[in-house]
């Protein structure tokens, strides 16, 4: 775990960041344990497979592996192994904040920001909204983050990679710096690399290849 620390933001000294005091920083076997953890309940609780194409996606196509993301971010010990997983992997970006597209995004933000809270550190987590608030501000960004702040985009999964593409462009918009991209389940259909045309870093915790496997390996157990 690396060594953690807030320091004061020169605009406004009531509004810590995070910061990672060594830059030697690699995955501990903890890390390593939550994400095997994770990984076998997304595929108990949100992966589902079908021979025939069956599901149809945001993306418009047909598919016969669906992945109901929210079936383990919206689970308490799938929030917390989410966020403790995420957490790790931002600690030593030095950012503000960590949002997406809502819904797909918003339990997984809230899950990391409220890991970074239990260890002692101020952070944000955002809500990117498909369509402007009517009334009030009017806002399309949801959360304590500006202008110049530097941020972490979120997805559950992607596919082409448009919803993610679309809340990269509304964070431009609102002259964040996305620092990274990281979506919980990558599908492994050309999402990773339209995000990467964008000048992103993408990281996955998953792949669709990796939950397959996963479902193999459980159903054979039970056999």
């Amino acid at each position: 775990m690396p060594r953690l620390a807030k320091l004061k933001n020169k605009e406004n000294n009531d509004k810590p960041f995070l910061v990672v005091m060594n830059e030697d920083y690699t995955l501990n076997s903890k890390m390593m344990d939550n994400k095997l953890e994770l990984k076998t309940m997304l595929t108990e609780k949100s992966l589902k497979v079908s021979k025939e194409a069956k599901f149809l996606l945001a993306s418009g196509r047909r598919s016969n592996f669906y992945v109901d993301c929210k079936m383990t971010t919206l689970f308490s010990r799938g929030l917390d192994l989410i966020g403790n997983i995420i957490f790790e992997i931002i600690a030593p970006l030095n950012i503000k904040g960590i949002g997406g597209l809502t819904l797909g995004a918003d339990p997984i933000a809230t899950a990391v920001a409220m890991i970074a809270g239990q260890k002692g550190v101020d952070f944000i987590a955002f809500v990117i909204r498909k369509e402007s608030k009517k009334h009030g501000l009017m806002k399309w960004i949801e959360g304590g983050v500006n202008p110049s702040d530097r941020v972490v985009i979120i997805d559950d999964v992607i596919t082409t990679g448009g919803s993610t593409i679309q809340a990269i462009e509304k964070a431009e918009a609102a002259q964040l710096e996305i620092v990274k991209v990281i979506v919980l389940v990558d599908r492994e259909e050309g999402g990773r690399e339209n995000i990467q045309n964008k000048g992103y870093e993408v990281e996955s915790i998953f792949t669709k290849s990796e939950l397959m496997e996963e479902y193999d390996r459980l159903n054979k157990k039970r056999v």
